[in-house]
């Protein structure tokens, strides 16, 4: 076991090394390339690295994750320090009086949350209002100074509101909650053939823009069939993101047999022989009760 050492003086070495990864001269020319864009896919998969070893319960791994989740916070307030706009103090600092601001009936003086109210302390229902209140006042405040820099007065409270609610989503999720308030609010189709008309229309778009070669339309034209996907899935009552998971569990399942049977060699093989591996897989999981072997995309397919 590694000897105590202060979390203080831990996070201070710590930052210590992420700045020296960032040396202009001594530094990892891998670190030294990296900006706040070119690391969003990182964050997002060790976010995703740490839900998996949270759901697990391996406290090994659970560690190992939140330290890598750690590093793109120092990494992020590391390239911005650099840049002369905010350090990792500012970043503490911010959550810090965020947290006490946010927690009247913890920091408040006693009998006093801050805004009137008294005995909320262990009433999670009262405390829940109570953060939302204040969030509120927070986004209200924010809005005052916006208009009072010249900002245009914005007249679409509901697409702002999702507009914060979807932020650092992933799409897919994104994509759901987006689409269930917009037909809370009346923006829907009158019946489930005009959602598989609009399905029909976005994949004709998609082909027509495959074929053109522009990636750039091409990709904007993916994005609307997935919303549109994620649209039937509401529809139906069904769960994307559990669906599309469930998708990946079953084809790494049956993926993996396949790879097995050739003794991890796959280079080479013709489709036919792979199909039938493919086949062959599929018929194996449902037979030990296995339930949907998964995707019927054989091996030229995903």
């Amino acid at each position: 076991m590694a000897p105590e050492v202060p979390p203080q003086q831990a996070m201070a070495e710590l930052a210590a090394v992420v700045a020296r990864l960032r040396d202009p001269e001594h530094g990892c020319p891998w670190d030294l390339k990296q900006t706040h864009a070119s690391l969003v896919p990182y964050a997002l998969e060790e976010a995703h690295e740490l839900a998996d070893a949270i759901r697990h319960g391996d406290d090994a791994h659970l560690r190992e994750e939140l330290g890598d989740l750690l590093l793109q916070v120092l990494l992020h307030s590391q390239i911005a320090s650099e840049e002369g706009r905010f350090d990792l103090a500012d970043v503490a600092l911010g959550l810090r009086d965020k947290l006490v601001r946010r927690h009247p009936h913890v920091f408040a003086p006693a009998g006093d949350d801050g805004a009137g109210n008294r005995g909320h302390r262990g009433d999670a229902e009262a405390v829940r209002r109570s953060w939302e209140a204040i969030k509120a006042a927070e986004r209200q405040a924010a809005s005052g100074d916006a208009a009072a820099s010249g900002d245009p007065e914005r007249r679409s409270p509901l697409s702002d509101a999702l507009g914060r609610k979807v932020r650092g989503q992933p799409a897919l999720a994104a994509a759901m909650t987006i689409s269930r308030k917009a037909a809370a609010a009346g923006f829907e189709w009158d019946d489930m053939a005009g959602v598989w008309g609009k399905v029909r229309e976005e994949m004709a778009e998609l082909e027509e823009a495959v074929s053109s070669g522009d990636r750039a339309h091409a990709e904007s034209e993916l994005g609307d069939v997935l919303f549109t996907l994620v649209n039937v899935a509401r529809w139906c009552g069904l769960n994307p993101e559990e669906g599309l998971a469930g998708t990946n569990r079953r084809f790494l399942d049956r993926f993996s047999r396949v790879e097995a049977a050739l003794a991890g060699d796959l280079q080479g093989r013709s489709l036919q022989e792979l199909e039938g591996l493919w086949q062959q897989a599929k018929q194996a999981i449902r037979s030990e009760g296995g339930g949907t072997a998964g995707p019927d995309t054989g091996a030229g397919g995903s």
